[in-house]
């Protein structure tokens, strides 16, 4: 089974779904924060082998050139050919020169190909001879970008770094360029020669791998994020964070340079390594305060941690960038479960406003946003910066700003309820049948320890400015499996929404604009084909024609669904870029797929030229008369001969009449042109109708009935 380029397209009531069937079992997907030169979005995916590089959308490469074939000469050659025999003390010169002396120049088109459903143009499979569990992204900063023309992110505009945690316990560090491999460069015959050839750190793809020592299990979580430098001239470094479960816990944290010059002939040992009470889950950096780490434990709590703050004085011998031992600076704790005395446990949580706000989601279904900074729109949050910037540890936030629940999640709160109907009644003396209910409820699994096999997660992406306003954020989060997966499209409008309605601002609950409420996708497994959700995340929907999909009334972003062995790229409507329900961009009518491409879905398109409604003229009368009068049957039942005269009306074979039989009858009758006054009217409509033998049945039958019905003749 070899990866699809070309997506299955499967559309539902609520999105469209385009599904990638991959040839190996994927362990983790992450969307790169920024695009490639060419205007394409790159996904990376670990696997049993290594990590693959896929570039999906943006210009296509241009149409390889045949080289011409050197001409043959027939009966030997003009020119004299000498044969050399080398002794044995010669070598042959080495082919590994070729592949780093290759240099790589892409082609592409001039514009890119409109189509509402982009192909995956390029992969590139990096192989590490070991399975990849965690792939972690640069927390790019809403000021990163290619036109930024700073020296400090200079090198990230050309190049992408990424770290990537296998099962054997090693961490590496890799950069790669942002541009595409070209068809030829893949089709090197170097390549060919050797199965080590195209291994991830031969260079043979322009890339850099860095191993990361110090660690000795596979890690739990892994997170990456860009240094801020105080000087143009120093090199670009990001610092790398793992948490394992070596001891009772460990959080370990890298310092490595992303330069390819400056790239390290030895492993990399840590600069902190943090020895915790429990283990952690899930860890991330802050976007815009970069040396701040959210540290998941699901049963204790979500806390903050500082690289670069320092518990203890400065130590003037101290060597490098950054202290040996950072800070806690605050922690936030969930509410219990009642009526027990342990805490709700923690799925995932995200940084959100730009890293001055937190979104937890927790295993019982329930959601909330710990105001950190007091950024919410109505400052009604607790602000805990001053704390933070004092130099205080150990400050504490349990209140949420906002709180609800994910729908259709009310079975994992049952089990409170179920437990205190266990716990609930006075002292019974001890007999067979309790004896037998105290065993049952000793065997079953109640309280908080049933949410521990539920899975699930929160993904953020910042969306792209639109004019002078602020960048706002995108969220989706999914609990449990496919039927669960919700999606806010606004952050900031969704706070304050959910404010307004807290505090009586006439906010209906079920209803409201897109960007203010949160958005539950349905029909997942259509897509899935019966494999299980193992992640979410998030891709800006890409814009056709100059028209975004939040202005065709859809999301702003596409959710990218992980299965085992497929990704499904999700688009809330029906259109092709998530719009309303029959919206159209341009007025044109847009390719599916590009040129050249075969696909094996089954596409079904409607009339352009549709009309609204049709009306159909049944009568079989001339237009404009009501009926064909007996009185003109002279002229229209005649016809002119060719000499003059007239022809019989009689010798023409009689077309059919369409229509019931009795309206010949009423039509003749009405159309009689006798006096009124001579014709009996009433006896000619009861004939007609046949009124009279129905009477003539009702007298009959007279007596059969309680009722009797007499009719008085003249």
């Amino acid at each position: 089974m070899t990866s699809s380029t070309v997506p299955r397209i499967r559309r539902t009531g609520q999105n469209t779904q385009l599904t990638y069937n991959l040839s190996r079992r994927v362990n983790d997907v992450q969307t790169y924060p920024l695009p490639s030169p060419q205007g394409a979005t790159i996904l990376l995916y670990g696997h049993e082998n290594g990590v693959t590089i896929a570039w999906r959308g943006g210009r296509r490469f241009k149409p390889q050139q045949k080289k011409p074939e050197p001409e043959k000469k027939q009966n030997g050659s003009s020119e004299d050919v000498v044969m050399l025999i080398d002794s044995d003390d010669e070598q042959p010169p080495a082919k590994t020169q070729q592949a780093k002396d290759f240099k790589d120049a892409p082609q592409f088109e001039d514009e890119c190909e409109e189509t509402p459903y982009p192909e995956i143009v390029q992969t590139l499979e990096l192989t590490l001879g070991t399975a990849v569990l965690h792939v972690a992204v640069i927390s790019a900063a809403p000021q990163i970008g290619h036109n930024d023309e700073s020296a400090s992110t200079s090198l990230l505009s050309k190049r992408m770094a990424f770290a990537v945690s296998c099962v054997t316990g090693d961490v590496y560090v890799i950069t790669a360029p942002l541009t595409p491999p070209s068809p030829e460069s893949k089709a090197r015959e170097e390549l060919r020669q050797g199965l080590l050839n195209g291994q991830a750190g031969s260079g043979a793809w322009g890339e850099t791998l860095v191993l990361l020592n110090g660690q000795r299990r596979h890690s739990d979580g892994l997170a990456m994020s860009l240094v801020k430098q105080d000087s143009e001239s120093k090199p670009v470094r990001a610092v790398v964070a793992s948490c394992t479960r070596q001891a009772s816990g460990h959080l370990i944290l890298w310092d490595v340079p992303l330069d390819p010059a400056a790239k390290p002939e030895r492993p990399i040992d840590p600069f902190q390594v943090e020895y915790l009470p429990q283990p952690l889950t899930r860890i991330s950096f802050n976007p815009t305060h970069t040396s701040q780490l959210l540290a998941i434990a699901p049963y204790q709590a979500a806390r903050v941690y500082d690289y670069a703050t320092s518990p203890l004085p400065p130590d003037p011998e101290a060597v490098g960038s950054f202290p040996s031992q950072g800070s806690w600076l605050l922690s936030l704790y969930q509410p219990f479960a009642r009526p027990t005395a342990s805490r709700r446990p923690i799925l995932d949580a995200a940084w959100i406003s730009r890293g001055r706000a937190i979104f937890v989601l927790l295993a019982d279904g329930a959601w909330g946003i710990w105001d950190i900074d007091g950024v919410s729109p109505s400052n009604a949050g607790a602000s805990m910066s001053n704390k933070l910037k004092s130099g205080v540890q150990g400050a504490a936030l349990t209140a949420f700003s906002i709180s609800g629940y994910v729908e259709g999640t009310g079975s994992l709160r049952s089990v409170a309820a179920q437990q205190k109907e266990h716990q609930a009644g006075d002292f019974a003396p001890m007999t067979p049948h309790t004896r037998r209910q105290a065993t049952a409820s000793l065997s079953t699994t109640t309280g908080p320890d049933r949410l521990v096999a539920v899975r699930g997660g929160v993904s953020v992406t910042i969306l792209p400015a639109k004019g002078k306003s602020l960048q706002d954020e995108s969220l989706a989060l999914w609990i449990g499996s496919s039927e669960h997966v919700c999606v806010i499209p606004a952050v900031s409008r969704f706070w304050d929404s959910q404010l307004r309605k807290g505090s009586g601002g006439g906010v209906n609950l079920f209803s409201g604009a897109l960007p203010t409420r949160m958005v539950k996708l349905s029909d997942l497994s259509t897509g899935l084909l019966g494999e299980r959700c193992c992640g979410v995340n998030l891709m800006a929907a890409p814009s056709s024609s100059g028209v975004r999909s939040e202005d065709a009334g859809g999301l702003p972003v596409d959710i990218l669904v992980q299965g085992e062995t497929r990704l499904i790229i999700a688009r809330h409507g029906e259109e092709g870029h998530g719009g309303k329900l029959g919206y159209l961009g341009n007025g044109r009518r847009r390719r599916l797929f590009s040129k050249d491409a075969r696909s094996d879905a089954i596409i079904v398109h409607g009339k352009s030229d549709r009309v609204s409604s049709l009306s159909f003229n049944l009568s079989t009368a001339k237009p404009g008369t009501l009926r064909r009068k007996i009185s003109q049957g002279f002229q229209d039942d005649a016809k002119t001969t060719p000499e003059g005269g007239l022809e019989d009306a009689t010798q023409r074979p009689s077309q059919p009449r369409v229509g019931l039989d009795f309206m010949n009858t009423l039509s003749a009758a009405a159309d009689v042109g006798t006096d009124v006054s001579t014709r009996n009217v009433e006896a000619e409509m009861l004939d007609i109708m046949e009124i009279d033998q129905a009477l003539d049945y009702m007298e009959d039958s007279r007596g059969v009935g309680r009722k009797k019905v007499l009719f008085e003749g003249d």
